[in-house]
């Protein structure tokens, strides 16, 4: 639910009781990942979805039922062969859904947060007794919470524990842990939902393409820097979507400012004496991605001056150059499109490959590590 954190905390503050739904399991080709939600309030406005419309309108009725009633549901929606009237969803994948009417308890705090862009992770038990069902931590990144699940007093400690261990890594999920706490005993599902703050996108190189490429980077829901040594080309004229303006050497920015794993790095320069120390200084860093632009030739003469500088081949297998993929991109527009498009493949595991005529999974499963490797999730 923390997806639609900014419209739902709009509600908490607008005195709206709703009901709220959200993905806690899929399995197949779903659509929709765990954490994504569809909200109902009293007067029947509807906000989020859950599946791209394949079965909005039966949780649409639960959300409506749950703010009458007051109960917590868990439903299994897939598709019937046998039924293709039923209700599920067409892409032949299964979705479990819980239903919770929001009234007060954790939700506002962690609506507050997740609006603000606050670290904050929600820890909901979405499978277990009854009682259980629905309850839930609000948890920070040190390790603190409010709230109380119920049931043995080691409970709250161990699903904080494991609400903060994904906190830190950014992922939404499930994690199984015992009614009592442990490892063993009748397990519980817990979800647990991370909101961070917005990744990093940081373009080096004050071009048009780098215009087109910050456009891009917004749409994908990244926080956009834009770092030029050239103050006449480095404005905010230039580039109004940009969430932030640098003028400084690329370099030297990028060893003052702070990256993460999933922040992605954009060299758009394709000058040797802003690429080379550069590059060498990125690929020393546990960041998702690092792309530099250039012709082939510039590329086997980046790569030459790298060498000379002493990034080693395991250092330059991690630099995606040329960048982008192959679109047959000419224009600034389908360069940052195709720039994109490898950004997205890197972090969820995609080939580029066309899927007409393929017979790999539309939906990987997981994200990419800063190495390359594909990540697991819960």
């Amino acid at each position: 639910m923390l997806d639609i954190a900014e419209e739902l905390h709009r509600w908490v503050e607008q005195g709206r009781t709703f009901a709220v739904a959200t993905v806690v399991a899929v399995g197949g080709s779903a659509p929709r990942q765990p954490g994504a939600a569809l909200a109902v309030d009293s007067e029947g406005t509807a906000i989020g979805s859950v599946s791209g419309g394949c079965v909005e309108g039966a949780v649409y009725e639960l959300c409506q039922q749950a703010l009458e009633d007051g109960q917590t549901v868990l439903e299994r929606f897939g598709y019937s062969d046998e039924d293709a009237f039923a209700v599920g969803l067409t892409c032949g994948g299964v979705i479990d859904i819980l239903v919770t009417p929001v009234r007060g308890g954790v939700f506002p705090a962690a609506l507050a947060a997740a609006s603000t862009g606050e670290a904050a992770a929600l820890a909901r038990i979405v499978d277990g007794p009854a009682e259980l069902r629905g309850t839930a931590l609000l948890v920070r990144p040190d390790g603190s919470y409010e709230g109380r699940l119920g049931g043995h007093p080691e409970l709250d400690r161990t699903a904080a524990g494991e609400a903060r261990a994904m906190l830190d890594a950014g992922r939404t999920g499930t994690v199984e842990i015992g009614e009592d706490g442990s490892r063993c005993g009748q397990p519980l599902t817990l979800l647990v939902e991370s909101s961070v703050p917005a990744p990093r996108m940081i373009v080096f190189g004050a071009i048009d393409f780098a215009a087109a490429l910050v456009r891009v980077g917004k749409f994908l829901g990244y926080h956009v820097t834009v770092c030029d040594a050239r103050p006449v080309f480095a404005t905010p004229a230039r580039f109004p979507e940009a969430d932030e303006i640098v003028v400084e050497w690329p370099h030297r920015y990028l060893e003052s400012t702070e990256v993460d794993g999933r922040t992605v790095l954009c060299v758009l320069t394709h000058d040797a004496k802003f690429d080379v120390p550069l590059i060498k200084a990125a690929l020393k860093l546990p960041v998702a991605y690092i792309g530099a632009m250039g012709s082939r030739r510039t590329h086997e003469d980046r790569n030459k001056r790298l060498r000379e500088v002493g990034v080693t081949e395991l250092e330059l297998a991690r630099l995606r150059s040329p960048i982008g993929l192959d679109l047959g991109a000419r224009t600034p527009e389908e360069t940052a499109l195709s720039i994109g498009a490898e950004i997205v493949a890197n972090r969820r595991g995609g080939t580029g490959a066309s899927l007409t005529g393929a017979h790999t999974p539309i939906h990987h499963e997981g994200p990419r590590e800063p190495d390359g490797r594909i990540g697991s999730v819960a």
